[in-house]
């Protein structure tokens, strides 16, 4: 019996209790924007009709028919089915529907209870760009950053090329990768995913096996600007920064390492995920006894490493590095220095000042009288400068 034949049987037993019935009814009366419950009742050329719980006939056509979640994706009849109301009456006297509409904000509803419950669910990658994925979830068109891909899929690139980490990226189009939903806003249609938080839970029994301080052995798996990434124990990665590699600054990890090969390092850091190691803490630092080696006033031979606007790096040993600022190269500051040395030139130099606590020891070309005081300022603030702009550029990087 539908609720049309229920009314008139009402309407026959009593009046009182047909002004009640109705009353309720009119209650129920879906309107515009209103996500109603029927029964599909046919399917037939691009049309889907359906019963509203024995109020009313409607229809789902054209674009409205557009799957957004898989419910809608194989209709057939009888089945029961949600859709929202675009119109009361059409032209054809049926109430006008919308599955894409319904099925959007279904979705929407899935994506969240995803989140809340920290399920994975696969999602479908249909792009890339410099900054990440774009995939398919349920109809919707999330997003997966760079920095929450799994260690197997970052994008490590000699140099950090953007063209090259958009050449990998774009090797993931149309493969199905695992992921959890870490931020929803529905209002702003922003949908953002990670495959490294699914990552993260299958290793999170291996990764509380490690605790500060523990060497592991590894091989090194790629080279950036900012450091030299480790695989070690059952799948796990590291990062060791560039600061970590060794006592003597370097100007890039490839100077020292190379991919394949195999090394020991301490973990200095655990955060989930990241693992940061460290190289150079399992050797002496050879600064602290740099003052057996040399004194303020030594002549000393060194091997120029590198030129720089302001000065020279110099190499004293494998270990001890120094800088030769410009104003200690020369008495009269005229011509340009790369003129006057090349790289591997060894030339005597004086010791003018020691600060092994700092990794620093300055340098005066042999001969030169030069201005110590004003070098040693220079100095400090030059390079000052030069590792506050890398360090920030490394943490750019790194955080990728």
């Amino acid at each position: 019996m539908t609720k049309n034949e229920k009314l008139d049987e009402e309407k026959s037993s009593g009046g009182q209790d047909f002004k009640t019935l109705f009353a309720s009814y009119a209650l129920t009366i879906p309107k515009v924007g209103d996500v109603v419950k029927c029964k599909i009742i046919s399917i037939d050329k691009g049309e889907v009709h359906v019963d509203i719980e024995g109020l009313t006939v409607g229809v789902v056509r054209g674009r409205e028919l557009f799957a957004e979640a898989k419910e809608y994706g194989s209709l057939k009849v009888d089945n029961e089915v949600e859709a929202t109301v675009l119109e009361l009456e059409n032209e054809n006297g049926e109430m006008e529907l919308s599955f894409r509409i319904a099925g959007f904000a279904r979705a929407w509803d899935n994506v969240r209870k995803w989140m809340q419950d920290n399920m994975t669910i696969k999602a479908k990658v249909l792009s890339a760009n410099k900054g990440g994925l774009m995939v398919q979830l349920e109809g919707l068109a999330g997003f997966v950053p760079v920095s929450q891909l799994n260690p197997e899929h970052y994008p490590r690139v000699m140099g950090g090329d953007k063209n090259r980490i958009l050449e990998k990226l774009r090797e993931l189009i149309n493969q199905e990768i695992e992921v959890k939903v870490i931020d929803v806003n529905q209002k702003e249609e922003k949908l953002i995913v990670s495959e490294k938080a699914v990552w993260e839970d299958a290793q999170k029994a291996v990764l509380e096996s490690y605790k500060i301080g523990d060497v592991v052995e590894g091989e090194i798996s790629a080279l950036t600007s900012f450091g030299a990434f480790v695989k070690f124990g059952q799948d796990l990665e590291g990062l060791v920064h560039i600061s970590e590699i060794a006592w003597q600054r370097i100007d890039h990890p490839k100077d020292i390492l190379k991919v394949g090969d195999k090394i020991k390092a301490q973990i200095i850091q655990l955060d989930r995920s990241k693992i940061y190691l460290s190289i150079k803490r399992l050797v002496d630092d050879p600064w602290k006894l740099v003052k057996d080696k040399y004194k303020v006033g030594d002549k000393v031979a060194g091997k120029i490493l590198k030129i720089e606007p302001f000065g020279l790096m110099v190499a004293l040993d494998k270990d001890i590095h120094g800088l030769a600022h410009i104003s200690e190269l020369t008495d009269d500051a005229s011509g340009n220095i790369a003129d006057k040395f090349k790289i591997g030139q060894t030339t005597d130099f004086e010791i003018v000042s020691l600060e092994p606590p700092e990794h620093r020891l300055g340098l005066r070309l042999y001969g030169v009288k030069g201005k110590v005081k004003k070098a040693e300022k220079t100095e400090e603030a030059e390079e000052g400068k030069k590792e506050k702009k890398k360090e920030k550029e490394d943490k750019a990087e790194e955080a990728k």
